[in-house]
């Protein structure tokens, strides 16, 4: 992974964690372990599924940057659709507390999309590619 695409990846993941971590200590404390295990694994499902999409939308940014924009567009779409998904899937579980997991996987969400934007505003990218000055064969 090139150093541009890991320093993305690490200042949208670690602000994610650490309000994942503070979730769920909130959450052990307001709904008990099964508050907090709901609270991780809320955390966990958007680490997972934000990271991905991350890296999928990295490489094609590399690959074909004219469908960069709407492979962004449909991957914020895909990922969103996931996640309600998961929500409906998971309500009527009993092995972790639903209201935990799914407000971790909303402020979790949030975080990591701000993150993310933040990320892409503060990298100095370049959008064109400089010539080659050196001697031609």
């Amino acid at each position: 992974m090139p150093s541009n695409d890991a320093r993305t990846l690490l200042h949208t993941a670690v602000p994610t964690a650490a309000v994942g971590a503070i979730a769920t200590v909130v959450s052990g404390v307001v709904a008990g372990g099964k508050g907090a295990l709901g609270a991780v694994v809320g955390t966990a499902v958007v680490l997972l599924f934000m990271g991905i999409g991350l890296v999928v939308l990295q490489r094609t940014a590399k690959k074909l940057p004219q469908l960069f924009q709407a492979m962004g567009l449909m991957l914020y779409t895909a990922q969103l659709l996931v996640l309600f998904i998961f929500l409906a899937l998971l309500k009527d579980t009993s092995a972790f507390d639903f209201k935990a997991f799914a407000f971790t996987l909303l402020a979790t969400t949030i975080v990591w999309v701000a993150a993310q934007a933040r990320a892409y505003m503060k990298a100095k990218i370049m959008y064109v590619e400089p010539e080659n000055t050196g001697p031609k064969s």
